[in-house]
């Protein structure tokens, strides 16, 4: 196998008439989400679309996004999905980047996809004008694939570079390949489940709702953005959907138990839920398994550079607010280990090292930036043999008793205060095990030399901090406490640090 399109051509040979994706608006059997593919990429090969182009898409997740997405691999290319509520400057960036044959958008964004892109020389069109197109061109389609391999891009996604400067990482077919049949056997996804996706389609853990659907069969439900604004809306959809896998951001889980979405009603079908992108809070994480006690609860943990996931820890106990539910060990194929500051390997219980990935699901670095990518994706320091690329995370962690790996923060949340070494995750997981408190963040202000911690819950700020007092060193304690309605989150659905960074500057 060397292209994703093969699971998509499988699932509608063998079940044609079974439903593939719903969203509010459309739903898609697999017949014919396969036809509406073939018919947009004949289109975009029709536009000039060449094998390895990028093609961009303006507009919110749907079954046409889906499909126009799809659309742009059957035309030998790869797709980036852009953010609708992004800044225009920041649009313009990634395009710059991508470089792409055009921009499809719908009539709902249309007008500000032109004014983003306006001046850039970018074509604009419509995705009404793809999924028109008559009939799949069966003889262009087939010429195309022909000259496809499986290391051929497949999508590229945008995180926020360190400058400001969105970075573009570039991901394979292969990786795809490599990772989605094995994480879908491991936890069981089969053509009997329905997949909540949560995540945004320019988000990395929307290719494992997707692809995990086209690879088994399952049918992948769509749930629209606002959804996760209003509690008893997305309960009633997970429930009438009969919604059986949730593979969520763990924002997006701490919504639903803060906002008290399980005393209005328990989705039931729900039978696993895998989680990632930040330190799940034990305490919303006991309220799930509470409601939901025969369902599977995982920890997953990678960054968009290594193709979705890399461990994964199965949680089979309640934990308390002063544990840490561990990253757990690595998927099969995969080679995580932990390097200290001088490049040799970190292998004793306790002690923290940078986690280190390598393996077929590493990306393929960064668009258009090879000095970004030549200092995250380096040789293998434990490999002076032959070529055995690795990525290096940012990300310190150690192995417990166990032998399963345990986050302990970023490279750059680990301070210097008061001539302390202070891990900001040790001060958030303190203030959460207090009584009432349901989130935490810290973010440190270098330049006045002050710890702020922002918080949710029902504790005053002066109660927060007389029990900080009693639990951590003075040192620890954070120089100024505030109570927020709601945590600021990026696209991504992670606590946004450089906006709480923003308001302790100005307050």
């Amino acid at each position: 196998m060397r292209n994703v399109l093969e699971w998509l051509e499988g699932q509608a040979s063998l079940r044609p008439d079974k439903l593939a994706v719903v969203d509010p608006d459309s739903q898609l059997s697999y017949a014919e989400l396969l036809d509406r593919s073939r018919r947009a990429g004949s289109w975009l090969v029709a536009q000039g679309m060449a094998p390895r182009q990028a093609l961009a898409l303006y507009l919110e997740k749907s079954t046409d996004a889906l499909c126009c997405m799809l659309g742009g691999v059957y035309a030998g290319g790869f797709y980036s999905v852009l953010d609708v509520r992004q800044p225009d400057g920041r649009i313009q960036a990634i395009c710059r980047a991508l470089e792409p044959a055009l921009v499809l958008t719908d009539r709902a964004n249309e007008e500000a996809a032109r004014r983003a892109l306006e001046g850039t020389g970018t074509r604009v069109a419509l995705v009404d004008e793809a999924l028109a197109f008559p009939r799949a061109d069966a003889d262009a389609l087939a010429s195309v694939r022909a000259s496809a391999i499986d290391v051929d891009p497949l999508y590229v996604n945008f995180t926020s570079g360190s400058t400001g400067t969105p970075k573009g990482v570039v991901v394979s077919h292969r990786s795809v390949i490599d990772f989605i049949p094995t994480f879908t056997q491991i936890f069981g996804i089969d053509a009997e489940d329905v997949l909540g996706n949560q995540a945004p389609f320019d988000f990395d853990v929307s290719v494992k709702d997707i692809y995990s659907s086209l690879c088994r069969g399952a049918i992948l439900r769509i749930i629209p953005r606002p959804y996760f604004s209003n509690p008893t809306t997305l309960m009633d959809y997970l429930a009438d959907g009969q919604v059986t896998t949730l593979v969520w951001a763990v924002s997006a889980l701490c919504f639903v138990s803060i906002m008290h979405g399980f005393d209005y009603r328990v989705p039931r079908t729900v039978r696993r839920v895998l989680f990632s992108g930040e330190v799940m809070p034990p305490k919303q994480l006991r309220v799930w398994r509470s409601f939901l006690p025969g369902a599977r609860f995982v920890n997953l943990y990678g960054p968009t550079e290594i193709t979705c996931n890399c461990t994964y820890f199965e949680v089979e106990r309640d934990y308390q607010d002063d544990e840490v539910i561990p990253m757990g060990r690595a998927f099969p194929n995969e080679r995580v280990f932990l390097l200290d500051e001088d490049g040799g390997e970190v292998t004793s219980p306790g002690v923290e090292g940078e986690v280190c990935v390598g393996g077929t699901a590493l990306g393929l670095g960064y668009l258009g930036d090879g000095e970004k990518t030549a200092a995250a994706f380096v040789q293998s320091p434990l490999n002076r043999r032959w070529l055995e690329p690795v990525y290096r995370t940012g990300d310190l962690a150690c192995y417990d008793e166990r032998g399963d790996l345990v986050y302990a923060s970023r490279k750059d949340h680990q301070i210097k205060h008061l001539g302390q070494r202070i891990e900001l995750g040790d001060i958030e997981a303190a203030a959460q095990a207090v009584e009432g408190v349901e989130r935490a963040c810290c973010v440190y202000d270098a330049r006045r030399k002050r710890i702020r911690l922002f918080y949710l819950g029902a504790p005053t700020e002066d109660e927060l901090l007389d029990a900080l007092g009693k639990r951590l060193p003075p040192y620890m304690v954070p120089r100024q406490v505030r109570r927020l309605d709601q945590m600021p989150l990026t696209k991504n659905g992670k606590i946004d640090r450089a906006e709480l960074a923003q308001m302790g500057a100005r307050r």
